[in-house]
């Protein structure tokens, strides 16, 4: 059975928060305790059974003294190669007065807005050929 791009990224995260408070020399019951997470929840998210919000994410950066962004981006929340995009995204995520799912809706749109903007805005070099063979065709008549 395959699994989804989601499912490793929720795995995968959750291998990388149990690396990260083995490093830290934290059992899972005292990293629930630092962050407020209950220890189940804890759990599921290690084992990658849960997907877990912007709030816990930011709450277990804090407690293991790591990057809320390296979290984000171990969650497939930000992507790791676009910085101006990334601080936006950060910025949405930061937001104290949004709920997750509003946060989660706007990166929905920011991101699909980017998708379409980046699609007109870069056309393929075969377009660019086919629409500018006319201005060479008739630059090159008068050779």
């Amino acid at each position: 059975m395959a699994r989804s791009k989601v499912g490793k990224t929720v795995e995968s995260l959750g291998d990388y928060l149990r690396e990260q408070r083995v490093g830290a020399q934290l059992s899972l019951r005292q990293l629930a305790e630092q962050t407020g997470v209950s220890n189940p929840y804890l759990s599921q998210i290690e084992r990658g059974l849960r997907r877990p919000s912007a709030e816990v994410l930011q709450q277990l950066a804090k407690a293991l003294r790591i990057s809320a962004e390296q979290l984000y981006v171990q969650a497939g929340i930000l992507h790791p190669d676009e910085g101006h995009v990334r601080s936006v995204e950060l910025a949405i995520l930061a937001d104290p007065v949004l709920t997750e799912r509003q946060k989660q809706s706007l990166l929905d749109v920011y991101q699909s807005f980017r998708a379409v903007t980046e699609n007109l805005v870069t056309p393929t070099l075969t377009e660019d050929v086919v629409r500018l063979a006319p201005e060479v065709d008739a630059t090159t008549e008068g050779i």
